[in-house]
């Protein structure tokens, strides 16, 4: 089964700006533990035949303070809007069932909490990325560019382990409070990516 997703990308998370987990999965987050969102504003994509462009997709998730321990908790978010095909479709990509990408966190991951389907309204302008999954979801990250630079070019990590991409973009919270899947926090840090490609 072939499949292709193309997008936006951003994140947000409990630990300061930038987050340790991110720069490495072996260093440990700033608390006892790293909650995450991870949004996917899927502009374009196919899976085995199944048109999935415009769906919003979420995973939040609660890991140990070193990620690289594994034992991450993790929730799935569809756009309410999806057909239960393109949901199905959409689950079975990001639970890494179809490789790709996902599939690199799959021996990270200790409880797959389930997938809920809630509306996913996405806002992105420039440096700012934001997104509200019903009740339980609402953020809004913003690139940071460094002080005394030159231009508006954001500062970015390189050469990184990411299942989205090798550089990621840096970014503070401006709003993160999470409550979903059990897992709570309201972030700080943030990255963002201004697109993503996968396929498996």
């Amino acid at each position: 089964m072939s499949w292709n997703l193309s997008g936006t990308y951003f994140e947000s998370c409990s630990c300061e700006v930038p987050c340790p987990c991110t720069v490495s999965l072996d260093l440990g987050a700033d608390l006892d533990y790293c909650r995450i969102v991870l949004a996917f504003n899927i502009a374009s994509g196919d899976v085995d035949g199944v048109d999935v462009g415009g769906v919003g997709t979420a995973l939040v998730g609660d890991a140990p303070k070193v990620m690289s321990d594994g034992g991450w908790r993790l929730g799935l978010f569809i756009d309410d809007s999806a057909s239960d095909e393109q949901a199905e479709a959409l689950t079975q990509v990001f639970s890494g069932a179809l490789g790709g990408p996902p599939a690199a966190l799959a021996p990270l991951l200790g409880e797959f909490l389930g997938v809920a389907r809630a509306p996913i309204e996405f806002d992105e302008h420039g440096r700012t990325h934001a997104v509200k999954i019903g009740d339980g979801v609402d953020i809004e990250v913003e690139d940071i560019v460094s002080f005394g630079s030159e231009g508006d070019k954001p500062a970015q990590l390189v050469n990184i382990f990411h299942p989205v991409s090798t550089t990621l973009t840096i970014a503070r919270a401006k709003r993160a409070n999470v409550n979903a899947f059990g897992i709570e926090y309201t972030g700080r840090g943030g990255f963002s990516n201004s697109e993503f490609a996968w396929a498996g």
